[in-house]
């Protein structure tokens, strides 16, 4: 991301979707908070190219599901752009240990032995992080640099704007958000969060079959949860 909303490089649909969120006034000051901390000597993650990753993956016009994260990872090498997603080679987060658990139980499906999610949004799967960048070592760190904002303009513009998107909401912080979404056209799975502090109640959600279902009665493919 870089000086000027037209240099935003995102996927096709969602840059005309969202269009009128970059051309508002608090957009630019997201890089402006971006190169505050750079100069500051922070490291931040995902890389620039990668902080849009989930929209270029998911082309608005093959979303079916929408998945929503806090922030991204905060290790070095492990952000890239997909929320509980870490790139091919970096070893699966206990968040995303507990998600393939839960597939497992409810879908038969053994766990990966890496933790790329790509798969998933290759298929219309949005995995939204509420904030796209994060300091290095530092959780939440960008929660006030104004992607909360957008973020949320995306949740609220997915439900105007299209029909019988399944959200899957997992914790308080994501299940805030359903306030933004349309329950009358639109399908919310609400379940506790898979980190280890909450997992024994994320598990026996069967919210992949369940988001299968939901897909499967609309006429829509269902989603390949293997990797």
């Amino acid at each position: 991301m870089s000086e000027g909303t037209p240099s935003v490089q995102i996927e096709d649909s969602w840059k005309k979707l969202l269009q009128e969120e970059f051309d508002k006034p608090y957009f630019p000051l997201i890089r402006q908070f971006i190169v505050q901390k750079k100069h500051l000597g922070k490291k931040v993650f995902p890389p620039g190219p990668l902080i849009f990753n989930a929209f270029n993956l998911t082309p608005l016009n093959q979303l079916k599901v929408v998945i929503i994260g806090q922030d991204p990872y905060h290790g070095a090498g492990q952000a890239h752009g997909l929320c509980f997603s870490v790139p091919l080679g970096v070893k699966p987060p206990p968040s995303l240990v507990n998600i393939f658990k839960e597939i497992k139980a409810d879908l038969g499906i053994t766990p990966p032995n890496h933790g790329n999610l790509e798969k998933w949004a290759k298929q219309g799967v949005l995995l939204l992080n509420a904030s796209l960048t994060v300091n290095e070592g530092e959780a939440n760190s960008h929660a006030q640099s104004g992607w909360h904002t957008f973020t949320d303009a995306v949740i609220k513009k997915i439900s105007d704007e299209k029909e019988g998107i399944v959200f899957l909401l997992w914790g308080k912080f994501a299940q805030d958000k359903a306030a933004l979404i349309d329950g009358s056209k639109h399908f919310i799975l609400k379940a506790a969060h898979p980190s280890p502090f909450s997992a024994h109640m994320f598990t026996g959600c069967k919210h992949f079959s369940k988001t299968n279902e939901l897909l499967a009665k609309q006429g829509k493919q269902s989603i390949d949860w293997s990797l």
